[in-house]
């Protein structure tokens, strides 16, 4: 492309009227969202208040400021860096401009694909704009990098810091970003009009919030098209059901599996479209299993405790399906915090000398959070106690608040790419069944909640054997059944080398294992796929995660096969294909049941 392409493109197509009518349209829009936005502030159903995230920006960059300019010399040195890189960049842009061939003065990540279009390139404004911006980053990230402030608050400045920049990149605005100016010009700004059509329509869907869609709804029901294998709700309580699988084979394990899955996300992760579903893979492959369905929990359910999820949740479970199957011991899954709330059961059960396993399989969960990743830049006693007090109004923490606060870990790929390709560029997403799913938000028990972030994030109790439940005191030494621990890789929810470094922690055998990709797409990576990889490696005691990896053996494709064969050498005796429930325990419902199908 040269510099002149968006001119030739808006010479063949441009048309001034047009133009003129679809920014009158997207301006009518955009009062539309305005007043979608204004509406239920206006009837009181929200009270804007300025967010504690806010106060504690501002206190977290006050901090680094007082460090650089505390000493007058330091902050000289500063500003002559930064004014370095910016004359530098000038007189490149001044080189190129008069016919010479210039390097750049910086270049963004080949894995940026906010900068993929030629044109960032080609065209010397968008060069300029570009570099311009880079350059500011990279001093932005220097300066609280550098800042001689304790490691907490450093870790908050650089993540605040990141989430402004991405924000303010030149890619998120019309002007400045090249595919949506040809866009915008090309179609005379028609791509206007239908980004504000759907920004109403999501701040309208988000009751005064703007709710951005990451998928597109249709053909993604629940029950439908996902979370489709056949089973039925066996039982139910105020926190849970418990769903139990259609068999498909004619000879299953005898010991069956519960699966506990994390209550901050929906169980169907697990049972995704027929070909993702690990679900469904464990039923073809001859296992009975269980999986706790949890409630979406209102305020009448903020006073629930981690005490009452573990009662009335897994050990609820093993007994019911020791009543559906006759046996006293289970294979058991949990998942993210689901996995951490199945360690915290299985510490308690062997405390009170109950033998209920036979296995346990940790997915992308913790038990040590000492190095819990980016999730620590909300835990210190200051935001844990803001959090409270809200909590403590409405008795839950709504579900989208926890979703901002995963999508901002990676708000590139999980914000600002749909509010370019959605707002500006007017291109609703496509089905997702992923994306969907993670908008599908659920919210918290405000005392669940401030358990869990105080005993593990906070204070770390779990891993040092200090955590009391039930007035019972846990340590996870004490826990004997065989343990497969996967990690994955690219987590930033649960980072591989604090996953590898709790399963030390352990009283019996531990199978470390990493597989590729990240917290979602690293577990639900079905065989057929044949995509990413997994390591193994059976040492995991006194090693980094650098070291595991130059020691482990790399296979190719899902981890799931290495599972199931791990299970089977545990207890491969297998008993006829089950029946559903019994005559004491009648199915309820059809799986996925009505829990799962109640939305934020």
């Amino acid at each position: 492309m040269t510099d002149v392409t968006i001119e030739t493109e808006a010479q063949k197509k441009f048309d001034a009227e047009a133009f003129a009518m679809n920014i009158a349209r997207a301006m009518e829009s955009g009062g539309k969202a305005l007043a979608a936005y204004l509406k239920p502030r206006e009837t009181g159903e929200i009270t804007d208040q300025p967010p504690n995230e806010v106060a504690e920006v501002i206190k977290t960059f006050t901090t680094v400021a007082e460090y650089w300019l505390s000493d007058s010399e330091r902050s000289s040195d500063l500003q002559t860096r930064m004014a370095k890189g910016y004359l530098d960049l000038w007189g490149s842009a001044v080189r190129r401009l008069a016919g010479e061939e210039t390097m750049p003065a910086i270049s963004p990540s080949p894995r940026d694909k906010r900068f993929a279009d030629p044109e960032w390139k080609s065209n010397q404004f968008f060069d300029f704009v570009m570099q311009l911006y880079l350059l500011s980053t990279q001093w932005a990230q220097d300066l609280v990098h550098n800042a001689d402030v304790d490691p907490h608050t450093r870790k908050k400045a650089e993540f605040y810091v990141q989430q402004i920049l991405n924000a303010l990149a030149p890619s998120n605005f019309v002007l400045t970003n090249p595919e949506v100016l040809r866009e915008t010009l090309a179609s005379n700004g028609d791509n206007l009009v239908r980004g504000m059509q759907m920004l109403a329509e999501d701040i309208e869907a988000g009751k005064g919030t703007l709710k951005i869609r990451q998928s597109d709804p249709n053909n993604l029901v629940v029950g439908v098209n996902m979370a489709t294998t056949a089973g039925k709700v066996i039982y139910q309580n105020e926190l849970m059901q418990l769903i139990q699988y259609e068999p498909t084979t004619e000879n299953v394990l005898r010991t069956p599996l519960l699966i506990v899955p994390p209550w901050i996300n929906k169980f169907y992760i697990l049972d995704l479209r027929p070909e993702k579903s690990f679900i469904k893979w464990c039923v073809d492959h001859g296992i009975t299993v269980f999986v706790i369905s949890w409630v979406n929990p209102d305020k009448s359910l903020g006073t629930k405790t981690w005490e009452d999820y573990m009662k009335q949740g897994p050990l609820t479970a093993m007994d019911i399906i020791e009543r559906a199957t006759g046996e006293m011991k289970v294979h058991t899954m949990g998942y993210c915090v689901g996995g951490t709330l199945l360690a915290t059961t299985l510490a308690w059960l062997a405390e009170k000398r109950r033998v209920r396993a036979t296995s346990a399989t940790f997915l992308a969960a913790q038990v040590d959070f000492s190095n819990a990743g980016d999730l620590l830049v909300f835990v210190d006693e200051g935001q844990i106690s803001a959090l409270e007090r809200d909590m403590q109004a409405s008795g839950v923490l709504e579900g989208s608040k926890m979703a901002m606060a995963f999508n901002m870990l990676r708000s590139n790929d999980l914000i600002w790419s749909y509010v370019v390709s959605n707002y500006l560029k007017g291109q609703p997403p496509s089905a997702f069944d992923l994306l969907h799913w993670n908008s599908d938000a659920t919210r918290m028990p405000a005392a669940n909640h401030s358990y869990y972030l105080r005993n593990c994030y906070l204070e770390n109790r779990l891993s040092t054997g200090s955590m009391v439940l039930d007035n019972t005191l846990l340590d996870l030494s004490k826990v004997k059944v065989p343990v497969y621990n996967l990690a994955t890789r690219e987590d930033h929810i649960a980072p591989a080398d604090s996953v590898l470094y709790g399963s030390q922690f352990f009283g019996g055998p531990v199978k470390y294992v990493l597989s590729g990709s990240g917290h979602i797409a690293g577990v639900v990576n079905p065989p057929k796929a044949n995509k990413y990889q997994y390591w193994t490696n059976d040492s995991i005691k006194d090693i980094s995660l650098a070291d595991w990896i130059r020691g482990a053996q790399e296979h190719k494709g899902s981890w799931w096969p290495n599972w199931r064969e791990w299970l089977s050498g545990i207890d491969a005796e297998e008993v006829p294909a089950r029946n559903i429930g019994t005559d004491a325990l009648p199915p309820i419902e059809e799986a996925p049941g009505s829990y799962v199908r109640v939305r934020a």
